[in-house]
């Protein structure tokens, strides 16, 4: 962009010391004719009224279209805003339904654990209950009888 700019202003200070280096040339009367009417003028004038017109024109069209420009990128940019926010809102509320999840699993986990421990518990308490009793029994068979 600097060259450009650089670049653009040389040529406006050549066409400056040009006009100025040639100004009696440039306001020297000179017959124009339009097509259906002639009249007299500067030649040098009108033409250098005809560049800085056209320059002119120029550069409030690029500025025109580099408005547009900008106004599309900030548009797309608002976009891409919202669209990351909905994506943030979106991941949100997935990793909640999976904690949610997570947490209703470890709770029906523990209670199936609890459950299994109960019952292996029970379990135990009646082994050992049927152990003794043998036991027992085995004693009242070793013991003579009077």
């Amino acid at each position: 962009m600097r060259l450009r700019l650089w670049v653009i202003l040389f040529a406006i200070a050549a066409l400056t010391a040009f006009v100025i280096l040639n100004w009696p040339v440039f306001i020297a009367p000179t017959p124009l004719s339009l097509g259906f009417a002639s009249y007299e003028a500067p030649l040098g004038v009108v033409m250098l009224a005809l560049v800085v017109g056209m320059s002119l024109v120029f550069a409030a069209y690029m500025a025109v279209w580099q408005s547009t420009i900008l106004m599309d990128a900030r548009r797309q940019a608002k976009e891409i805003q919202a669209q990351r926010t909905l994506a943030e809102q979106e991941e949100t509320s997935r990793f909640s339904e999976l904690r949610t999840t997570l947490h209703s699993e470890f709770e029906q986990m523990s209670k199936r654990m609890e459950t299994s421990q109960l019952a292996l518990s029970q379990e135990i308490r009646d082994n050992v209950n049927s152990l003794a009793a043998i036991l027992a029994e085995m004693d009242d068979r070793a013991k003579p009888h009077p």
